[in-house]
């Protein structure tokens, strides 16, 4: 029976040990109760052996995680193997005659066999339990269990308050550990990802082979999201490197990687969450040091920055000014062709997008040769800028700090770029290597977005400032005294149209009123405030020099509308902001960041300034579209009417009469949708302003308006240098200020007497 009994023991199941023999079975073999309930213990511990071989193999071949392939090789080879020498050391004692086992007469006792195995029924039970935790589907979706998950819980157990439980997840803990930093140093020394167990890594490739993504799921609890970032950065960076020809070989040094592994290799297990930081910033300040400064100098990608603030933030007043007048060029000759409304002429070729922002820089080009320095900026951005139409291709993550879900989300769908060519069409960039390991595709795709919205803003202000120069639409000198009939006759139509546009000029200088003071303050205060700042940091003067205006500058007193407020305090040089941002070689950057410190405040600014646009507020960002939609539509119907006006004077006065149009209906119908436009209009200026108003008074987007939680996630961050912090500025208080449209809106309702007062005893 001992012979049976160790052998179950060993792995090999057992009759004598089923559990599922009767009482009366087991007196007919000759096995007391007492004996019963020892080899029942036997046989668990056999049967839990006989599972762990079982599942630690199946785990080892096919489980999808090298971490929880390498805990159940370690269950394996290191407990499992102990227990089958345990077995083989209790055999050979029996063999032996030990008096610790063998009594007299050679006879062995059961309770002195099974005393052996005693404290090894605590662990296989353990054991047990991570098997079937790394075997279960743990994780949400239904997934197997990642590794991230199994050496959190075994971190745990390492506090269980039992030795030998401590003791086995310590070697399990090492075992998961080390193979993680295997994968670790294969990404961030040769900018490989895990073969085997790739889906289980923190670091993932996108849709886009060049462009990687950190997986907060499988993310380890003992690094945090400043370290992943980092070894996320220097992974992409040697990715990069690596495509380049002319530093292979320089890269290729040993000692620098071997330098490099030599830190990892100093870590021990349990890894402490400080520990790693600090390596990583050592690997990340070598790989900086010794290639990174060389290729991509930190120069180099400031002058990239301020090229994007200068064409994307309209930094550059006059590109945006002539993208939106050959856009809108475009849509008229088409609606010419098509002969429709230009609010919906027609699907717009790529071709057609293309030519667009070809004539724009034409535009540009022709002013610039007016001026006599040279705008190396502007020669950059015609090479490397583009204006494509959105297809279906999939938009880039937008990965990094600052943006919860349902921003990212509120950004994925801003409905802006539709205003150009009233189909998706966006402002891009193609990034030379190596600047895109420091502006990543996801920053890209925000500046197309801010792009597109302040573009918005501007084309709108720059159209209704265009009504102003139909000078037969707003102005009519009178007849002399004594004049004919004919000239009462022209004194009576010009009267009629100036009495049927009269609400059409209010709404219109309204509407060119609320622009110019949104459009104010975002680009003076929030746009440029947070620029200011963000230059600062980087190292470039606070108060750069500007360039002579490309365009003549109109302030804004005048503009047509001026309501009597003493709140109305706009500066926006010019609707078609012809100040511009200076060229980068007139601004002096001294940069003491290395690349993923200037990566990481990049991406910290662009989030906070779409915060501060109100980029991420869904109902403010819809009120405000579609306010813009019917100031275009305005603008369209304005300009209509003025076309049926030339037409109706030709034909009262030259007789050149067109048979092909009911000229009195179309004018009263297109009257009747200016009414309507007006009244649409001053609804939604005035919900529009009730919106920012209920911010004003929201605590939780005042919160998130000081940009405490764009900033939280960075403060573990080693990175040398002060870290970037996005200036403070004035909030939408200051904007609620200036659009103060006084009765405009008509009479305010008077607040309901209290209770037991009337007006009269009032």
């Amino acid at each position: 029976m001992l012979h049976e009994v160790l052998l179950s023991l060993s792995g090999h199941p057992s009759p004598l040990l089923r559990t599922d023999l009767s009482p009366d079975a087991s007196a007919l073999a000759g096995i007391s109760p007492p004996e019963r309930q020892l080899l029942a213990s036997a046989a668990h511990l056999s049967d839990i052996h006989i599972k762990l071989i079982k599942h630690t193999a199946r785990i080892a071949n096919a489980h999808p995680s090298a971490i929880c392939r390498a805990v159940a090789t370690a269950i394996k080879s290191t407990h499992l193997a102990a227990f089958q020498r345990k077995v083989l050391e209790v055999e050979e004692s029996i063999l032996q005659e030990n008096p610790d086992l063998v009594g007299a007469y050679n006879i062995v006792p059961l309770t002195a066999v099974m005393g052996e195995f005693k404290q090894w029924t605590r662990r296989m039970d353990w054991l047990w339990e991570v098997v079937q935790y790394m075997s279960s589907n743990s994780a949400p979706g239904g997934v197997l269990c990642a590794g991230a998950t199994i050496m959190e819980r075994l971190r745990i157990e390492l506090q269980s308050g039992y030795k030998d439980v401590k003791d086995t997840a310590l070697t399990l803990v090492t075992a998961g550990e080390m193979t993680w930093l295997r994968q670790v140093s294969a990404w961030i020394l040769y900018g490989k990802l895990p073969v085997v167990g790739g889906e289980d890594f923190f670091i993932q490739s996108t849709n886009d082979e060049q462009e990687y993504a950190i997986i907060p799921r499988l993310l380890p609890s003992f690094t945090t999201s400043a370290t992943a970032s980092s070894i996320l950065f220097i992974g992409k960076s040697i990715n990069q490197i690596r495509g380049r020809a002319d530093i292979k070989t320089s890269f290729g040094e040993i000692e620098s990687i071997s330098s490099n592994l030599h830190e990892i290799s100093q870590l021990t297990s349990p890894v402490s969450t400080a520990s790693l930081a600090k390596t990583i910033a050592s690997v990340r300040k070598s790989l900086s040091e010794k290639t990174l400064q060389a290729i991509l100098p930190a120069k180099k990608v400031v002058d990239m920055m301020q090229l994007l603030r200068g064409f994307f933030l309209l930094g550059r007043g006059e590109f945006a000014m002539a993208l939106s007048q050959q856009a809108d060029e475009t849509m008229r000759k088409r609606s010419q062709r098509t002969n429709e409304f230009p609010m919906s002429s027609g699907v717009v070729r790529d071709g057609e997008v293309s030519s667009t922002l070809t004539r724009a820089w034409a535009s540009l080009v022709s002013m610039q040769r007016q001026q006599s320095d040279e705008d190396s900026e502007m020669d950059v951005a015609r090479q490397l800028l583009q204006l494509r139409l959105i297809k279906s291709e999939p938009t880039p993550p937008i990965t990094g700090i600052g943006l919860s879900e349902e921003a990212a989300a509120v950004l994925a769908t801003l409905p802006f770029s539709r205003d150009l060519f009233n189909q998706p069409a966006t402002l891009s960039i193609q990034l030379p290597s190596p600047i895109d390991m420091v502006i990543s595709l996801s920053d890209l795709h925000l500046y197309s977005c801010i792009n597109s919205y302040l573009v918005s803003l501007r084309r709108a202000h720059i159209r209704l400032a265009e009504l102003w120069k139909l000078t037969s639409l707003r102005r009519h000198h009178p007849a002399p005294k004594g004049a004919g009939d004919y000239s009462y006759e022209l004194r009576e139509r010009w009267s009629y149209r100036a009495d049927a546009l009269r609400s059409t000029w209010s709404t219109a200088s309204a509407a060119m009123f609320f622009l110019g003071e949104t459009e104010a303050y975002f680009q003076l205060e929030i746009v440029e405030g947070l620029w200011q700042s963000f230059r600062t940091w980087l190292g470039g003067d606070d108060k750069p020099k500007k360039k002579p205006s490309s365009r003549p500058s109109t302030r804004s007193s005048e503009l047509p509308f001026r309501p009597a407020s003493r709140h109305s305090t706009a500066q926006l040089d010019d609707v078609e902001m012809g100040d511009s941002e200076p060229a980068p070689s007139q601004t002096t950057v001294t940069p003491s960041h290395d690349q993923q410190t200037l990566s990481n405040g990049h991406t910290l600014y662009l989030r906070t300034l779409c915060h501060r646009l109100l980029l991420t507020q869904p109902v403010f960002i819809n009120h405000l579209h579609s306010l813009i939609g019917q100031i275009n539509l305005l603008v369209d119907h304005v300009r209509s009417l003025h076309e049926v006006f030339i037409a109706a004077d030709l034909e009262t006065d030259a007789g050149v009469v067109d048979s092909s149009t009911d000229r009195e209906a179309l004018e009263a119908n297109i009257l009747s949708n200016i009414r309507t436009v007006e009244r649409n209009i001053k609804h939604l200026t005035r919900v529009v302003i009730e919106t920012l108003e209920a911010l004003s008074n929201d605590a939780e987007f005042l919160a998130e308006w000081e940009g405490e939680h764009l900033v939280r996630q960075e403060e573990d961050d080693l990175s040398p240098g002060e870290p970037y912090r996005p200036v403070r500025l004035g909030g939408v208080d200051r904007l609620l200020m200036k659009l103060d449209f006084g009765s405009w809106f008509g009479r305010q309702p008077e607040p309901e007497p209290r209770d037991g007062y009337d007006d009269e005893e009032m």
